[in-house]
């Protein structure tokens, strides 16, 4: 497999995220990275598109390992993480003061760098209070770090079996066709 170098008048979209950025359970070109991809490459736009997904990943954990991620500028940022943290009850101040770092941690190092944050839900297991308040984490987030906020990044996808694999939490190739279009629609303004 052949690496292709960055020239210097190409620009860079890192998505950085947990399973469902990663792709987990199908082809990495059929998860929504990929249909981004090839979106910008059959545009002609030219991005280099990275992704930075991790199976499991807490938001705790993508603050461990963003600065490795940051090596060279991301011209856009996506930041996918808080769905691991919520599914095992971890707290919601936890959760906010980590991806508000891993904001931060951008912001610092390429302030010019423009950030999208995908909003994310939960199953109710963790009790009512609970859910309805992780979900108000996305968009606090994203006002007061006036960042671009995707509102529910499984819109239409979530809940739904027909468009999730048969563990009902990652979608399926027709989920991930969904998503792509939603990233689309708050990426495709910055571009």
């Amino acid at each position: 497999m052949e690496v292709k170098k960055k020239t210097s008048s190409q620009k860079t979209i890192l998505f950085f995220g947990n399973s469902i950025t990663a792709g987990f359970g199908i082809d990495k070109e059929k998860a929504f990275v990929g249909l981004i991809k090839s979106r910008i490459d059959s545009l002609g736009l030219g991005y280099e598109v990275i992704n930075g997904g991790l199976s499991g990943e807490t938001t705790a954990s993508g603050l461990n390992r963003i600065d490795w991620f940051l090596e060279e500028k991301p011209d856009i940022f996506v930041l996918e993480l808080g769905a691991n943290d919520g599914l095992r009850g971890i707290k919601l101040s936890e959760t906010k003061k980590n991806l508000e770092g891993i904001i931060e941690s951008v912001r610092e190092k390429y302030p010019d760098t423009k950030i999208i944050l995908a909003g994310m839900q939960i199953p109710p297991n963790m009790g009512k209070e609970y859910t309805s308040t992780f979900k108000t984490i996305f968009p606090q987030i994203a006002e007061e770090k006036e960042v671009t906020l995707i509102p529910f990044l499984l819109d239409g996808v979530a809940g739904n079996p027909d468009l999730n694999q048969d563990d009902g939490i990652h979608p399926n190739i027709e989920g991930h066709q969904i998503i792509a279009q939603t990233v689309w629609e708050y990426l495709q303004p910055l571009l």
